[in-house]
């Protein structure tokens, strides 16, 4: 499928500063793990390292070949030089960031240096993986999908925001959200860490509040939402939620 522009006459495109900097962000994030974990040879995090950079990296050039100026449009929001991003997104966007990542991590880490948890069997392990690597590339298709895929909430009226009911949109409202809580489940199992439990149960509340917020949003202020939202019945998990 060819590349899909708002205003091609309008569009900047990332420039390698910024894919320096969403890199080092992805990749620190394997290597904390590593590093708390203090085994080279624990092969689940050298998978997860992979699978984490395949989509956070790998995804983003799909994205940004599909829809030039998304990387723009999600760094713009999210250093919060958009006007119009929403006061409590400032809050929970960076939080959810946050709590979807170093912190899982770091205990998962800690556990597996410390023995704090039993050990898993290795068909646990490749059952999380298999998640993780289904829930990431669920929400790398959203992001591809969606060229008003923000960092932050805000109604993009500068350029031409519009309801995409497309890809994985047809499935849940927001599927960006959901592959990445799929991964959750996958982490505790893949990196065999029973205590992740409470980072994770943390992180689920603090998407929850995001998607309900965001999708009340956008019944509110973003034309034809509503129409969408009659289509396509549940946020984040078919027949749940």
């Amino acid at each position: 499928m060819p590349p899909q522009t708002g205003d091609p006459g309008t569009v900047q495109t990332a420039t390698p500063r910024e894919w320096l900097r969403v890199t080092i962000v992805h990749v620190s994030i394997p290597v904390i793990l590593l590093a708390c974990g203090g085994d080279i040879r624990w092969w689940q995090a050298w998978v997860y390292f992979l699978l984490l950079v395949a989509a956070g990296v790998g995804g983003r050039v799909w994205a940004e070949w599909r829809h030039p100026g998304l990387m723009v449009e999600r760094d713009r929001s999210l250093s919060m030089k958009a006007s119009d991003v929403k006061a409590w997104d400032k809050v929970l966007g960076p939080l959810m960031a946050l709590t979807l990542s170093f912190p899982l991590v770091i205990v998962a880490g800690l556990d597996h240096r410390f023995d704090w948890s039993p050990v898993f069997p290795a068909w646990l392990s490749v059952t999380g993986l298999f998640l993780i690597a289904i829930g990431y590339a669920f929400a790398t298709w959203a992001l591809a999908e969606n060229r008003f895929f923000s960092s932050l909430m805000r109604i993009q009226t500068d350029r031409g925001h519009e309801v995409c009911d497309s890809g994985p949109y047809r499935i849940v409202r927001h599927p960006g959200y959901a592959g990445n809580l799929l991964a959750l489940p996958g982490m505790v199992l893949a990196l065999g860490s029973v205590w992740t439990l409470v980072p994770v149960a943390v992180a689920l509340v603090v998407a929850v509040i995001r998607t309900a917020l965001e999708d009340r949003t956008l019944q509110e202020e973003l034309p034809g939402y509503q129409d969408y939202t009659s289509r396509v019945r549940y946020r984040l998990f078919p027949g749940i939620y």
